[in-house]
């Protein structure tokens, strides 16, 4: 089956409340995790093979995680780290950061991902996969964290609130001087979102990034893919004086 012309969730036609846009993308990825996970997860594969899948995980956490294991772990023992992972899917990376760190913690919006991420990890007993509410982290309020990561989420969140709201919330939850690395859209066009979508997120340009952090009391000390498909943002909480 052809799953391309599904990219673009239906859409509303007029204004609705943040309630029910995050049931709408709650729904919406529930109805992506039961019909095809692995290729709404990742879409360079319509027809993954699980092995294969996970295999292109450890790619990612290769990629962007153990190349940069100065700006993560800042000389502490990776096995010593507690992490938080947003937007875990099908714990497609979730495995490979269990690995590699002491203790990993994935949230996503979803119930059936949620139900599909605790199978992946089963057999790490260093990790843990939570439901959230699509709005913070809330469920995860009782811990602090030694990095966060985020990769392939944000791009699909059309609110601007509620990323500000992730991202004031990882603030609150890492320990100072802690980094939270993560991705965006880059790509500023017309072409693509419209309202009510659950695909197609809101981009962001280099400054408003910078404002983000600004907002919530981030150092941004590196970006990388400023106007690309996959921009890269260090924000760095400050360390307590």
């Amino acid at each position: 089956m052809n799953y391309g012309h599904r990219f673009i969730s239906r859409i509303w036609h007029r204004p609705i409340s943040l309630e029910q846009q995050i049931v709408r993308i709650r729904k919406d990825w529930d109805r992506r995790a039961s019909e095809n996970p692995l290729y709404f997860i990742a879409t360079g594969n319509e027809h993954w093979d699980p092995k294969e899948f996970y295999a292109s995980g450890d790619q990612t956490v290769q990629a962007y995680i153990l190349s940069d294991m100065e700006n993560i772990c800042q000389g502490q023992d990776p096995k010593d780290m507690r992490v938080l992972e947003i937007g875990c899917g099908a714990g497609r990376e979730t495995r490979s950061l269990a690995s590699i760190f002491g203790e990993v913690h994935g949230v996503d919006i979803s119930a059936e991902m949620v139900r599909l991420a605790r199978n992946a990890v089963g057999e790490f007993p260093n990790a843990f996969i939570h439901q959230n509410n699509g709005t913070d982290l809330s469920v995860v309020a009782d811990k602090l964290f030694d990095f966060a990561y985020s990769y392939l989420v944000f791009q699909h969140i059309q609110n601007l609130e509620v990323i500000r709201t992730y991202v004031r919330d990882i603030h609150r939850l890492l320990r100072p001087g802690s980094l939270f690395k993560f991705q965006v859209q880059g790509i500023v066009t017309k072409r693509g979102a419209r309202p009510g979508d659950t695909w197609f997120g809101i981009p962001f340009s280099e400054e408003q990034i910078m404002q983000m952090a600004r907002d919530c009391d981030f150092e941004s000390r590196y970006r990388t893919g400023v106007g690309q498909q996959d921009f890269w943002n260090w924000f760095f909480k400050p360390n307590v004086t």
